[in-house]
């Protein structure tokens, strides 16, 4: 029989199998040719009654562009994508061929927003979809690949704010304290394509959004800065953020001009008419197929949320906290005192935790026979506070750490019940990369934790140092790094709870 391990490594690479660029786009996009030949978009159909244009911006576009393609065929008059730097070079290594355009595309890629910043190359694709959208006539039909890190790649700010002006009114707000939230609404204000101005360009044309999320939530007006969505902020919004933190009065005189002659309302929904944004990958979508794939191996399994966020020590006692109330649960102690007790702790610790409702799945979890084996998925994107000066990522201190909660727990002496269950606990980044590392995360478990400190290793030392990828790459060489390479999509974060009886 398989292992906990392999069973975790499998759904999870079911999970982001499914999110590939062109399975989605397979699923999502279909041309139906003929006398009146249209474009089909999960059921709803789009007449191609002159030209049909594509453009793109973001990490995963690549592999998006090139399914996209092949669906569209001869109907595809020209194409514009702005890409990562040297994503062409990377893929091509990984000999992820079916990821990179062929060699007489109709499609033009443009690399830029070097270490995801916006640059000189990125301004001068973000211009060149600029032009080709407001070309475009009322026959003609615009589809839009958008993915996250879209935003770098899509810079333009409104004439004659330069590009670095914007910069630097961004880092300034960033070193004040903003909040990533209104550092994107006062871009999106001083942006052309931004908060629906490649929607608004386009005009009249028809404009068909495909969308990879790696937002909790899935917002369109947020993910890539919503080029095709209608903003729901204002330049007052904008206003009100500058004047908070105390940069009204020291703008540059281009960002003062674009503010005083902006309008003041966003731009009315009905002004939207022409445009369909359509989400054709997200985490739930990921979590939904490992979720088919654990019940497959066997598993009762379980989604907690796809929207799991917060500091990576607060998750890592909460997910430490919900594995000892499946071991209770095992152990028949899952009506107990000691049941209630952790059900409590985890109430209060969801109480602080953005967005988490536990109510309905405690409610699932009692209603378990534990007669099988018990899967948990969840995903979403944790946030780690820089301490130390150690190589790592949000997904391996996330693993160790509950490592080390459950390992503690388990010293704490008899009473622990997790020590009579078998567990595994996964945490990955489904783009394939956690932090400035080559791994998309790591693999832990309680015996991990136990023999690394037999070893003489002190774990918390590693933590305390934010140093997880060390501690995985030395301990037993390295075996628990989730290594996947490069996946050419991303959806943000999976983890996945494996345990059985023993």
């Amino acid at each position: 029989s398989m292992s906990l391990r392999e069973h975790a490594l499998s759904l999870f690479r079911s999970a982001v199998a499914t999110v590939q660029p062109a399975p989605m786009l397979k699923r999502s996009l279909k041309l139906q040719g003929g006398r009146c030949p249209q474009l089909l978009v999960k059921g709803q159909a789009f007449p191609v009654k002159r030209d049909l244009y594509l453009v793109g911006f973001g990490k995963a576009v690549l592999g998006m562009a090139a399914a996209a393609e092949e669906i569209l065929g001869d109907y595809l008059v020209h194409g514009i994508i702005n890409v990562p730097l040297g994503i062409q070079e990377s893929l091509q290594r990984a000999g992820m061929q079916e990821m990179l355009l062929k060699p007489h595309s109709k499609i033009q890629v443009i690399e830029g927003a070097k270490n995801n910043l916006p640059d000189a190359e990125a301004l001068k694709g973000a211009v060149a979809i600029q032009k080709l959208a407001e070309g475009l006539t009322v026959d003609d039909l615009l589809l839009v690949l958008i993915s996250g890190g879209g935003s770098a790649l899509l810079p333009a700010p409104i004439p004659p704010i330069l590009l670095e002006e914007k910069e630097r009114l961004t880092k300034a707000l960033a070193s004040r304290g903003a909040a990533i939230q209104e550092l994107n609404i006062v871009r999106k204000t001083l942006s052309s394509l931004k908060g629906g101005g490649l929607a608004q360009l386009a005009h009249p044309a028809q404009v068909v959004s495909l969308i990879l999320s790696d937002v909790i939530g899935d917002p369109l007006d947020i993910i890539a800065s919503g080029p095709t969505a209608a903003s729901s902020h204002s330049i007052r919004d904008c206003l009100q953020i500058l004047t908070k933190y105390n940069l009204l009065h020291s703008l540059p005189k281009s960002v003062e001009m674009v503010l005083s002659s902006s309008p003041t309302k966003p731009t009315a929904l009905e002004d939207y008419s022409h445009v369909c944004n359509i989400i054709i990958g997200s985490n739930t979508l990921a979590l939904d197929e490992a979720k088919h794939q654990a019940e497959d191996l066997g598993y009762a399994a379980l989604i907690l949320s796809a929207a799991v966020c917060g500091e990576v020590g607060h998750i890592a006692t909460l997910y430490s906290q919900l594995i000892q109330l499946v071991c209770l649960g095992f152990a028949g102690l899952g009506d107990g005192a000691l049941s209630g007790e952790v059900r409590g702790n985890l109430l209060q610790l969801a109480a602080e935790t953005p967005g988490l409702n536990l109510t309905e799945f405690l409610q699932a979890l009692q209603g378990l026979r534990y007669e099988r084996p018990v899967c948990i998925l969840a995903g979403g994107e944790t946030t780690v506070q820089l301490e130390g000066t150690g190589k790592g990522g949000r997904n391996q201190e996330l693993a160790l750490r509950v490592g080390l909660g459950l390992h503690r727990a388990q010293a704490m002496g008899t009473s622990s019940p997790s020590g009579r269950c078998e567990i595994i606990f996964l945490s990955g980044g489904t783009d394939g990369q956690d932090g400035p590392t080559e791994a998309a995360g790591a693999f832990c478990s309680p015996e991990l934790v136990g023999e690394a400190l037999q070893e003489g290793l002190n774990v918390e030392a590693f933590l305390s140092n934010n140093d997880s990828y060390t501690f995985f790459s030395q301990f037993q060489g390295g075996h628990h790094l989730l290594v996947t390479g490069l996946t050419g999509t991303n959806v943000m974060d999976i983890q996945a709870i494996l345990i059985r009886a023993m």
